[in-house]
């Protein structure tokens, strides 16, 4: 008997779990996607020339706040659930309304998604969106490359665009962005690693850009993204903590299926986080992940002119994501602004404009900084539109990008970087090259 399927993401991992799990598998019929977490990504098709034979007119991508009425026009038998970053107890909700409508409800096992790779691939993930990977990946990357190796850097997914065109993605210099027509999201992902001379692959179909990364590379690195486990089996498994939530680590789905698999369990933030809550994720390390290595990290914020924020009216644009979904109240913008003694950090949301104002509305703990969401040229228009409203003397963005490359921002502005940097022993060096040390 076929079972008619529901398959619950975020434009990324669903993707991942059909290609792997479902696709071409006489078992099941995927009757469509749901879509959540990220704006405008509903209404799409996941198209039939990556769907495969069974889907010639493809997959409808609906809004998930259809889940029910899905179940009950489609007589839908089971839903897999497959996004990240969610409140253990919101996944129960979710899987609550499925069996209540008579559907199964599952989260397919992490290491049956995991492809295996012919190179040595080392996997930087999280127990929550915002903790530092991708700082983190730069790191290794540059340890690799220390150590003589070739690397290239595989991102978890993130197809907002025509999926049709984003299979296979190859990022080496920044024509390619304007080419895949990235959101912000995306760039603030990509560049950093392309201007540390990274080839960065991403897309839809992670088993081809698996093949395509290894003829370029001695190691592949897995440059996770929200707190998703690898699509690649690890030969390492770096997972990041912060101590500013201290706790979510075992609280978040799958984020504590990363703590529990972890090899190298690092630390991040012990620069600002308060040495209590830093001993609080310690505990739950040595607990539930004892066999990793634990090191301790900053995420160290660097301005290149910190006399321009002392005593002056900021506004401040933050990481999108890690304020959103991964919920922080505050980023690094916020440290560099009272680490240099700003006069006053100016409210942006009375100037907060269409999709921006939404934004705020949907996500009411961010107060008093500005996401940098970007997901559509409207929202680009619309963060614009809202800096150019808010009455400021300096606009202090701390994205992973330079952001007036994408917005024309009529103001005085000034970057905030934050990079990787080990405290104390073992270093992230170390604690790798040990891990490593029969696998290279």
């Amino acid at each position: 008997m076929i079972e008619k399927v529901i398959i619950m993401g975020a434009a990324g991992r669903d993707f991942h779990n059909f290609n792997v799990y479902f696709k071409d598998n006489p078992r099941y019929e995927v009757v469509g996607f749901t879509a959540a977490q990220i704006p405008d990504i509903e209404g799409r098709l996941y198209p039939p020339e990556l769907a495969g034979g069974m889907y010639p007119e493809g997959i409808i991508i609906y809004p998930e706040k259809q889940l029910a009425d899905l179940i009950r026009k489609h007589r839908v038998d089971l839903v897999a659930f497959s996004y990240s970053d969610v409140p253990h107890v919101e996944v129960m909700h979710k899987a609550s309304i499925a069996m209540a409508e008579g559907a199964d409800f599952t989260l397919i096992g992490a290491t049956y998604t995991m492809l295996k790779s012919k190179k040595p691939m080392i996997a930087v993930c999280a127990v929550r969106t915002g903790c530092g990977k991708s700082q983190t990946t730069r790191k290794v990357c540059e340890i690799m490359r220390k150590n003589g190796k070739k690397v290239v850097a595989v991102r978890h997914p993130m197809p907002y665009g025509d999926l049709r065109l984003q299979e296979v993605q190859r990022f080496s210099d920044y024509t390619d962005f304007e080419k895949q027509q990235c959101t912000i999201e995306e760039r603030e992902e990509y560049e950093p690693l392309v201007d540390q001379g990274i080839v960065v692959y991403a897309g839809i179909d992670y088993g081809k850009i698996l093949k395509a990364a290894e003829k370029e590379a001695d190691v592949i690195v897995w440059d996770g993204g929200n707190n998703d486990t690898p699509f690649y089996v690890p030969d390492v498994h770096i997972v990041l903590f912060d101590p500013h939530r201290a706790g979510h680590e075992l609280l978040y789905y799958p984020g504590e299926t990363n703590m529990l698999m972890a090899d190298i369990a690092v630390i991040n933030k012990v620069d600002t986080a308060p040495p209590e809550k830093v001993e609080l994720v310690r505990q739950s390390i040595r607990r539930f992940a004892s066999k990793a290595k634990t090191v301790l990290a900053e995420s160290s914020v660097l301005v290149s002119r910190p006399d321009l924020i002392t005593n002056k009216r900021v506004l401040i644009v933050e990481d999108g994501p890690t304020l959103t979904h991964g919920e922080m109240p505050f980023g690094a913008g916020v440290v560099a602004a009272k680490m240099h003694h700003a006069g006053k950090i100016v409210d942006p949301r009375p100037h907060a404009i269409g999709t921006i104002k939404e934004t705020y509305q949907h996500y009411p703990h961010i107060e008093s900084v500005l996401p940098a969401m970007g997901y559509s040229p409207q929202q680009i228009q619309d963060l614009e539109q809202t800096i150019a409203g808010a009455d400021c003397d300096l606009v202090l963005f701390a994205t992973p990008i330079h952001l007036p490359r994408i917005l024309s921002i009529d103001k005085p502005n000034l970057r905030v970087r934050y990079e990787y940097r080990d405290h104390g022993s073992p270093t992230l060096e170390e604690a790798l090259m040990d891990k490593l040390a029969d696998k290279i």
